[in-house]
C-alpha cells in the first residue's frame, strides 16, 4: 500500500507558526518572572540604618535586633566582645563582620540592642614646624642679619635663604 503524503496547507503552516510564537512568549514571560523575583530580595534587604547586603551580616548600626533575618542573626551572634581601644575610645566593643559596636558594659551572651554608629571626628592635622624661610633680612647700618640686629637705620634687604650655587673650582 502506498502512503500518500499530503502537503501542508496554509492553515497548518499558520497554526505551527502561532504555536512557535506562543512558546517563545511563554519562555520570555518565565524569564521576566524569574528576573522580577530575583530582584525583589535585593531591594527588600535595603532598609533603614545604612543599606548594604543584609543576607548574612554587614553593618548593623542603628538596626532593630528584633527584625534581623536568620542569616543576620547568625552573623550577629557570631561576634565577640573586645575590651580595649578603638577609634580613640577605650570601651567594651561588640565586633562582628569587621564592624565595631560601642557598649558601656558587655551584655551576655550577645547584645540585643544595636547602638547607632560612633562617629569619631578626627582633628585637623597639626603643622609640624614653620615652613623653611625663603629669605633672610640683612641690615647695612648696623651690619648684621635679623634677629641678631634688632633695629636697622636703613631699609632691610632680602637675601635668599639658600646661597646661589657657585662654579666648581678650576682644576
Amino acid at each position: 500500500m502506498t502512503q500518500v503524503t499530503k502537503e501542508p496547507d496554509m492553515f497548518d503552516r499558520r497554526r505551527r507558526a502561532a504555536a512557535g510564537c506562543r512558546t517563545i512568549l511563554r519562555h520570555a514571560a518565565v524569564l521576566a518572572l524569574v528576573c522580577a523575583v530575583a530582584s525583589v530580595p535585593a531591594q527588600a534587604q535595603r532598609g533603614p540604618g545604612g543599606g548594604g547586603f543584609r543576607g548574612g551580616g554587614g553593618d548593623f548600626h542603628g538596626r532593630d535586633f528584633g527584625h534581623f533575618a536568620p542569616g543576620e542573626l547568625r552573623a550577629w551572634r557570631g561576634g565577640a566582645w573586645q575590651h580595649g581601644w578603638h577609634d580613640g575610645r577605650y570601651a567594651w566593643w561588640w565586633v562582628t563582620g569587621g564592624f565595631w559596636y560601642f557598649y558601656p558594659v558587655p551584655i551576655y551572651p550577645y547584645p540585643t540592642y544595636v547602638p547607632p554608629a560612633v562617629i569619631v571626628q578626627q582633628p585637623p592635622p597639626v603643622p609640624t614646624g614653620l615652613p623653611p624661610a625663603q629669605f633672610w633680612y640683612f641690615c647695612d647700618n648696623p651690619q648684621g642679619y635679623y634677629p641678631y640686629v634688632a633695629a636697622c637705620d636703613t631699609p632691610w634687604r632680602e637675601v635668599p635663604a639658600t646661597p646661589q650655587q657657585s662654579a666648581p673650582p678650576p682644576k
